[in-house]
């Protein structure tokens, strides 16, 4: 007998869509007002204008660092050249020492409150300290020896020219300066000193120890925004030549090429430096003997080291009689590159081991995936912390005194190693604006750090990159939330934040929304249109869809502008079968026959029955939806040629959630054990970004079906992607059935 139900093929189209009209919202709008116009500076396409600008600072430094009293005495020639089409009367320049001194507004609005167990750094952070820190500038003048005026508010300070500085001219003065060295255990910092007192030696990590010109560009003018700690630095390019005076005994690790290397190293550690250029493996320039013996020793004279570096952003340096050394070369793109180690130690055997083959990997990696590394030399040093300067970072990574190490103190020291060696291309080279965006620098470079941990070791645990390790703060509160495209100083959740959303939502744009191949190449595109310029966000998210060909406006706007999360549900899933014909009424589910029977009095009444020919009062479960179809009938002509092989109609309704849309990747499980997956862009949602439906047509009968099924989309609520749903237990719950 044959069943007919009111039910045509063309009402059950591809793609439903439940009311559009009143759900339509504006995240496939394109980002248009929310960047600024493009303008013969900055392109429409993401690429330097054709009139693109940047100053110039050099800088001829003698500074000299005093062992004794643990002071930073300093004399620095700038030369400022105007490239900007502005007429300029005067100069900012950096003064971050000043962010140490008690005076400082980091430490006036710095919040706290009383925890029961209280650490000593907490509670000095608390009183302040009575240290007399923050840089003491001594004198200003101009080439001929006159006095300039300046003024000095916090950690900025505004130099007076005595005429305007014209568009193509340039300005030479002079400032002569000094501070006492803060003592990073007690106060913290980026820079300072550490005191061993076992043997009763220093280890200095000397940076933002010079006045530094403050970045002026078509974006913003005077970058000038004070210094509050967290918000790094902006600086213009320039080339540096720097003399370092420091104990005879001490090793020092800077920016830069050494010049006069047979005035401060032996004939031996010379010979064993020009060895490591064509080594395989690290060779040891000072060892640890030498060391143990210099710690004992103490020389009192002096010895003056002199750099070079050329089209940098800054320069640092370390310098202690501790240091051990080792380097080997590295051959990038046909130029050999000297990575070196420089530690105490304290450090090994944990840097001995790992440190300079880790800086050797990174060049290697972040020169496949942004540009070649340009600079002669990149180097880590152990300094029990993390930062980065052009060509020399420092470092954590110490043993317990026994020399023991935990795995996860190796791969924590190898993740920062990769991330501040990493720093030398995000941001020295691709040099953005730090004090106002933070995720340009980190979020970028934690996302190639997390490519070069898993060229290092492919089970790598990175920390920060996969999908699923953000997913706990992606479904954290809102009210500790704030949009990637936030100030560095107002961001909540600092790490989260700056580093790991940005690094995550890259993953995921390269390997589930572009592919590697089409972001690879937009990737490396934005580096090398922005080396040694100073890009801004739009730059980066112009680039990146002009090289691809990928409309992502809707990925930027959600990820970076919002904190919304992806929480995609499979909310419902018809199955239809198509029969030309039913010959045993048995083929009809037996819970429709008896809902049937509900509706009147067993009667088959059309008014009985909903839009579909079902009783609306009866409801299936998800798994009897999954076991039992639902006749479909057309009055299509060839259907049974067309639908012979494909006639399992499964009818998957979407609900997002999270607000944050996303491509829907869904795995279909069969009945014969196999499986499929199908990968929708996230323009599906572009319609109805609330719920939207879609048709499948199977020629196999489903089983179950998974959403996300690999964890590539930070999905926070995997409780609901899967269809007939299962229960997920958290990790909580499985650890204490493991204990059990």
């Amino acid at each position: 007998m044959k069943v007919n139900i009111v039910f045509s093929l063309i009402c059950l189209s591809i793609i439903t869509v439940y009311g559009q009209e009143s759900f339509t919202g504006q995240k496939f709008e394109q980002l248009g007002t929310m960047l600024p116009t493009p303008n013969s500076y900055r392109s429409a396409s993401g690429s330097p204008g054709n009139e693109y600008w940047q100053q110039k600072a050099d800088y001829i430094i003698d500074v000299e660092l005093n062992d004794d009293n643990q002071t930073i005495s300093g004399f620095e020639e700038i030369t400022y050249t105007n490239n900007s089409p502005d007429v300029l009367s005067y100069f900012w320049l950096q003064l971050e020492q000043n962010m140490r001194s008690t005076e400082s507004d980091s430490y006036s609005t710095a919040t706290s409150k009383i925890d029961d167990n209280l650490s000593d750094r907490t509670i000095k952070s608390m009183v302040g300290h009575d240290y007399d820190l923050g840089f003491k500038i001594l004198e200003i003048k101009d080439k001929k020896g006159n006095d300039l005026p300046y003024t000095i508010n916090k950690t900025m300070m505004r130099v007076n020219l005595p005429v305007v500085l014209k568009t193509g001219e340039l300005y030479s003065f002079t400032v002569k300066w000094k501070y006492n060295i803060n003592n990073r255990k007690e106060v913290g910092g980026r820079s300072g000193m550490e005191f061993f007192p076992e043997d009763g030696n220093y280890l200095y990590t000397i940076a933002q120890f010079f006045p530094r010109m403050a970045v002026y560009d078509d974006i913003n003018g005077w970058q000038n925004k004070q210094f509050l700690g967290r918000g790094e630095f902006t600086l213009p390019f320039g080339d540096y030549k720097v003399r370092i005076t420091v104990p005879s005994d001490h090793i020092i690790a800077a920016t830069g090429v050494l010049q006069n290397p047979k005035e401060v190293l032996t004939p031996q550690q010379i010979a064993l430096f020009e060895q490591a250029k064509i080594s395989e493996k690290p060779v040891i320039i000072v060892s640890q003997e030498e060391v143990i013996k210099k710690e004992k020793e103490k020389a009192k004279d002096k010895k003056v080291w002199e750099y070079h570096a050329d089209s940098v952003r800054d320069f640092a340096f370390a310098s202690s009689r501790k240091l051990i050394w080792d380097a080997m070369g590295v051959n990038i793109a046909g130029k050999n590159v000297m990575a070196m180690s420089y530690y105490p130690k304290e450090a090994n055997p944990l840097y001995e081991e790992y440190s300079t083959r880790v800086v050797a990997q990174t060049l290697k990696t972040y020169s496949k995936y942004t540009v070649d590394y340009p600079y002669p030399v990149a180097i880590s040093v152990e300094a029990s912390n993390g930062m980065e300067y052009p060509m020399i970072c420092f470092n954590y990574g110490r043993p317990e005194k026994d020399g023991k190490y935990t795995d996860r103190l190796k791969h924590g020291m190898i993740s920062v190693i990769i991330h501040e060696v990493g720093h030398n291309f995000f941001p020295m080279i691709i040099n953005s604006d730090e004090r106002q965006w933070t995720w340009m620098d980190e979020g970028l470079n934690t996302f190639v750090q997390s490519l070069t941990e898993k060229e290092w070791d492919p089970n790598y645990p990175s920390r920060r990159g996969p999908p699923e390790k953000i997913v706990p703060y992606m479904k954290g509160s809102k009210d500790f939330m704030v949009p990637i495209m936030t100030n560095s100083e107002q961001i909540k959740q600092f790490g989260s934040n700056g580093y790991a959303k940005p690094a995550t939502a890259l993953t995921i744009l390269r390997e589930t929304i572009m592919g590697p191949e089409l972001f690879d190449y937009a990737f490396k595109e934005y580096s090398k249109r922005w080396a040694f310029k100073h890009p801004s966000p739009a730059d980066f998210f112009r680039t990146m869809e002009d090289a691809s060909a990928v409309d992502l406006d809707w990925f930027w706007k959600g990820w970076f502008y919002t904190t919304d999360n992806v929480d995609i549900e499979v909310a419902d899933i018809n199955w239809y079968k198509y029969t030309e014909q039913i010959e045993d009424e048995s083929v009809v589910n037996n819970n429709e026959k008896q809902s049937r029977k509900k509706k009147g009095n067993g009667t088959n009444e059309p008014g009985a029955m909903d839009s579909k020919g079902y009783s609306p009062e009866y409801i299936q479960s998800p798994a009897e939806k999954l076991a039992n179809p639902k006749p479909l009938k057309t009055t299509f002509s060839e259907a049974d040629d067309l639908l012979n092989d494909k006639n399992n109609f499964y009818e998957v309704k979407l609900k997002n959630n999270g607000g944050l849309v996303m491509p829907v990747i869904i795995q279909f499980n069969y009945k014969d054990g196999s499986s499929e997956i199908r990968r929708i862009p996230a323009e599906i949602w572009r319609l109805n970004e609330v719920e939207v439906t879609k048709v499948f047509v199977l020629n196999k009968e489903l089983d179950n079906v998974v959403l996300d099924p690999f964890k590539e989309t930070a999905d926070v609520n995997e409780s609901n992607n899967h269809f007939p749903p299962i229960e997920i237990k958290s990790d909580f719950q499985q650890f204490k059935e493991q204990e059990e």
